[in-house]
Protein backbone atom coordinates (compact mmCIF):
# COMPACT_ATOMS: atom_id res chain seq x y z
CA UNK A 1 0.00 0.00 0.00
CA UNK A 2 2.71 2.40 0.98
CA UNK A 3 4.74 1.53 -2.12
CA UNK A 4 1.70 2.13 -4.36
CA UNK A 5 1.09 5.51 -2.74
CA UNK A 6 4.74 6.40 -3.25
CA UNK A 7 4.52 5.51 -6.96
CA UNK A 8 1.37 7.61 -7.39
CA UNK A 9 3.01 10.55 -5.58
CA UNK A 10 6.13 10.28 -7.77
CA UNK A 11 3.98 10.05 -10.90
CA UNK A 12 2.02 13.15 -9.86
CA UNK A 13 5.26 14.98 -9.05
CA UNK A 14 6.73 14.19 -12.47
CA UNK A 15 3.45 15.16 -14.13
CA UNK A 16 3.43 18.51 -12.32
CA UNK A 17 7.07 19.14 -13.23
CA UNK A 18 6.28 18.45 -16.89
CA UNK A 19 3.06 20.49 -16.88
CA UNK A 20 4.40 23.68 -15.27
CA UNK A 21 6.69 24.68 -18.18
CA UNK A 22 3.85 24.05 -20.63
CA UNK A 23 1.50 26.26 -18.64
CA UNK A 24 4.15 28.96 -18.27
CA UNK A 25 4.93 28.86 -22.02
CA UNK A 26 1.25 28.96 -22.93
CA UNK A 27 0.59 31.94 -20.67
CA UNK A 28 3.66 33.71 -21.99
CA UNK A 29 2.56 33.17 -25.61
CA UNK A 30 -0.94 34.46 -24.80
CA UNK A 31 0.55 37.59 -23.20
CA UNK A 32 2.88 38.21 -26.13
CA UNK A 33 0.07 37.62 -28.63
CA UNK A 34 -2.02 40.23 -26.82
CA UNK A 35 0.88 42.69 -27.03
CA UNK A 36 1.02 42.11 -30.80
CA UNK A 37 -2.73 42.75 -31.08
CA UNK A 38 -2.43 45.87 -28.96
CA UNK A 39 0.46 47.17 -31.05
CA UNK A 40 -1.49 46.47 -34.25
CA UNK A 41 -4.44 48.37 -32.82
CA UNK A 42 -2.15 51.31 -32.06
CA UNK A 43 -1.01 51.35 -35.69
CA UNK A 44 -4.66 51.39 -36.78
CA UNK A 45 -5.42 54.25 -34.41
CA UNK A 46 -2.49 56.32 -35.68
CA UNK A 47 -3.32 55.56 -39.33
CA UNK A 48 -6.89 56.71 -38.66
CA UNK A 49 -5.60 59.87 -36.99
CA UNK A 50 -3.55 60.68 -40.07
CA UNK A 51 -6.41 59.73 -42.37
CA UNK A 52 -8.69 62.16 -40.55
CA UNK A 53 -6.25 65.01 -41.26
CA UNK A 54 -5.97 64.33 -44.97
CA UNK A 55 -9.36 65.67 -46.18
CA UNK A 56 -8.66 69.07 -44.60
CA UNK A 57 -5.17 69.12 -46.07
CA UNK A 58 -6.45 68.18 -49.52
CA UNK A 59 -9.19 70.83 -49.40
CA UNK A 60 -6.68 73.48 -48.36
CA UNK A 61 -4.34 72.56 -51.20
CA UNK A 62 -7.23 72.33 -53.69
CA UNK A 63 -8.01 75.96 -53.00
CA UNK A 64 -4.59 76.89 -54.40
CA UNK A 65 -3.82 74.05 -56.79
CA UNK A 66 -7.11 72.83 -58.23
CA UNK A 67 -5.40 71.75 -61.48
CA UNK A 68 -3.43 69.03 -59.63
CA UNK A 69 -6.34 66.56 -59.86
CA UNK A 70 -4.25 63.41 -60.31
CA UNK A 71 -2.64 63.67 -56.88
CA UNK A 72 -6.01 64.22 -55.21
CA UNK A 73 -7.35 61.09 -56.91
CA UNK A 74 -4.27 59.10 -55.84
CA UNK A 75 -4.73 60.23 -52.23
CA UNK A 76 -8.44 59.32 -52.26
CA UNK A 77 -7.69 55.90 -53.76
CA UNK A 78 -4.95 55.20 -51.22
CA UNK A 79 -7.21 56.24 -48.33
CA UNK A 80 -9.93 53.89 -49.62
CA UNK A 81 -7.46 51.00 -49.83
CA UNK A 82 -6.26 51.73 -46.30
CA UNK A 83 -9.81 51.85 -44.96
CA UNK A 84 -10.63 48.53 -46.65
CA UNK A 85 -7.48 46.70 -45.62
CA UNK A 86 -8.02 43.53 -43.61
CA UNK A 87 -4.54 42.20 -42.89
CA UNK A 88 -1.36 43.82 -41.64
CA UNK A 89 0.21 43.24 -45.07
CA UNK A 90 -2.68 44.99 -46.87
CA UNK A 91 -2.47 47.82 -44.36
CA UNK A 92 1.28 48.18 -44.89
CA UNK A 93 0.86 48.30 -48.68
CA UNK A 94 -1.97 50.85 -48.50
CA UNK A 95 -0.02 52.89 -45.94
CA UNK A 96 2.97 52.98 -48.28
CA UNK A 97 0.77 54.13 -51.17
CA UNK A 98 -0.79 56.86 -49.05
CA UNK A 99 2.57 58.03 -47.73
CA UNK A 100 3.88 58.19 -51.29
CA UNK A 101 0.87 60.20 -52.48
CA UNK A 102 1.21 62.61 -49.55
CA UNK A 103 4.89 63.06 -50.33
CA UNK A 104 4.01 63.93 -53.92
CA UNK A 105 1.39 66.38 -52.64
CA UNK A 106 3.98 68.12 -50.49
CA UNK A 107 6.30 68.36 -53.52
CA UNK A 108 3.47 70.02 -55.46
CA UNK A 109 2.98 72.48 -52.60
CA UNK A 110 6.50 73.76 -53.27
CA UNK A 111 5.12 75.32 -56.48
CA UNK A 112 2.65 77.43 -54.49
CA UNK A 113 4.46 79.78 -52.08
CA UNK A 114 1.21 81.47 -51.04
CA UNK A 115 -0.10 78.07 -49.91
CA UNK A 116 2.98 77.45 -47.78
CA UNK A 117 2.32 80.73 -45.99
CA UNK A 118 -1.32 79.80 -45.26
CA UNK A 119 -1.70 79.27 -41.49
CA UNK A 120 -4.25 76.48 -41.89
CA UNK A 121 -1.90 74.61 -44.23
CA UNK A 122 1.03 75.05 -41.85
CA UNK A 123 -1.04 73.78 -38.92
CA UNK A 124 -2.18 70.77 -40.94
CA UNK A 125 1.40 70.08 -42.06
CA UNK A 126 2.60 70.08 -38.45
CA UNK A 127 -0.26 67.78 -37.43
CA UNK A 128 0.49 65.47 -40.36
CA UNK A 129 4.18 65.34 -39.46
CA UNK A 130 3.23 64.49 -35.87
CA UNK A 131 0.91 61.75 -37.12
CA UNK A 132 3.67 60.32 -39.33
CA UNK A 133 6.03 60.24 -36.35
CA UNK A 134 3.43 58.45 -34.24
CA UNK A 135 2.82 55.94 -37.02
CA UNK A 136 6.54 55.28 -37.26
CA UNK A 137 6.78 54.65 -33.52
CA UNK A 138 3.67 52.44 -33.61
CA UNK A 139 5.17 50.37 -36.46
CA UNK A 140 8.40 49.96 -34.51
CA UNK A 141 6.52 48.91 -31.36
CA UNK A 142 4.46 46.44 -33.39
CA UNK A 143 7.55 44.87 -34.94
CA UNK A 144 9.20 44.60 -31.51
CA UNK A 145 6.09 42.86 -30.13
CA UNK A 146 6.02 40.51 -33.15
CA UNK A 147 9.72 39.76 -32.68
CA UNK A 148 9.21 38.84 -29.00
CA UNK A 149 6.19 36.69 -29.82
CA UNK A 150 7.79 34.91 -32.79
CA UNK A 151 11.01 34.29 -30.85
CA UNK A 152 9.08 32.77 -27.94
CA UNK A 153 7.01 30.63 -30.33
CA UNK A 154 10.15 29.27 -32.02
CA UNK A 155 12.21 28.48 -28.90
CA UNK A 156 11.89 25.34 -26.83
CA UNK A 157 9.51 24.65 -25.06
CA UNK A 158 7.48 27.48 -26.62
CA UNK A 159 7.70 25.85 -30.03
CA UNK A 160 5.98 22.73 -28.72
CA UNK A 161 3.28 24.74 -26.96
CA UNK A 162 2.82 26.95 -30.04
CA UNK A 163 2.35 23.86 -32.17
CA UNK A 164 -0.06 22.20 -29.75
CA UNK A 165 -2.23 25.29 -29.32
CA UNK A 166 -2.01 26.71 -32.86
CA UNK A 167 -0.06 29.86 -32.08
CA UNK A 168 0.91 30.96 -35.59
CA UNK A 169 3.83 33.14 -36.59
CA UNK A 170 2.89 36.83 -36.82
CA UNK A 171 3.92 38.93 -39.82
CA UNK A 172 6.17 41.94 -39.43
CA UNK A 173 5.01 45.35 -40.61
CA UNK A 174 7.00 45.64 -43.81
CA UNK A 175 7.20 48.37 -46.39
CA UNK A 176 5.50 47.53 -49.66
CA UNK A 177 7.60 46.38 -52.59
CA UNK A 178 9.23 49.39 -54.19
CA UNK A 179 8.89 51.57 -51.09
CA UNK A 180 12.65 51.58 -50.59
CA UNK A 181 13.20 53.06 -54.03
CA UNK A 182 13.60 56.81 -54.23
CA UNK A 183 10.55 58.24 -56.01
CA UNK A 184 11.15 60.05 -59.28
CA UNK A 185 9.99 63.64 -59.12
CA UNK A 186 9.48 65.60 -62.33
CA UNK A 187 9.97 69.35 -61.85
CA UNK A 188 9.62 70.11 -65.56
CA UNK A 189 5.90 70.98 -65.34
Amino acid sequence: MRKGLMIVAMFLGVLILLTLPVIASYNSLVTLEQKVKSAESTIDTQLQRRSDLIPNLVETVKGYAAQEKEIFTDIADARSKLAGSQTIEERANADTELTSALSRLLVIVENYPELKSNQNFRDLSVALESAENRISIARQNYNEAVDSYNTKAKRFPGSIVAGLFNFEEKPYYMAAAGAKEVPKVDFSR
